[in-house]
């Protein structure tokens, strides 16, 4: 488990811009049993995830007109039960943070893996999940 004063600013970096966050195994439950879209930021000490995938999925939730009803973010390897269950709901992807998906009524309809992160600016990780908004939110 990583030590809270690492984590603690990067899970800032989202809660600050209204992401809620999803500590337990049972807050999973609950929001993807919610009616509507949820995005789930597994967020992580990556650098990938500092360079690029926080700020993409922030760029996309600010510059969008369809947003997700609910967004929310757990941390891997710091909110395990959370990341735990909410990785059961991604199969058959393999484990991967971080990893940004996209549920519709409590079925995945959209997934991005660490390995369509690395390497890929926050501006194409942005249009990536506005694109999936247009298609999937109302």
């Amino acid at each position: 488990m990583y030590p809270e004063e690492i984590v603690i600013p990067m899970k800032e970096e989202l809660t600050e811009n209204g992401f809620s966050e999803l500590l337990t195994a049972a807050d999973v439950e609950r929001t993807l049993n919610e009616k509507g879209t949820t995005l789930v930021m597994i967020n992580s000490v990556c650098g990938c995830s500092a360079g690029t995938a926080r700020p993409g999925v922030l760029m996309a939730v600010m510059n969008t007109t369809k947003k997700p009803d609910h967004i929310t973010t757990s941390f891997a390897g710091f909110d395990t039960d959370a990341v735990r269950k909410i990785r059961e709901h991604l199969m058959p992807y393999p484990p991967s943070s971080p990893a940004i998906a996209l549920f519709k009524d409590g079925k995945l309809v959209h997934m991005i893996e660490r390995h369509n992160i690395e390497g890929r600016s926050a501006q194409m990780i942005a249009q990536n999940l506005i694109g999936a908004f247009e298609q999937y939110c109302n």
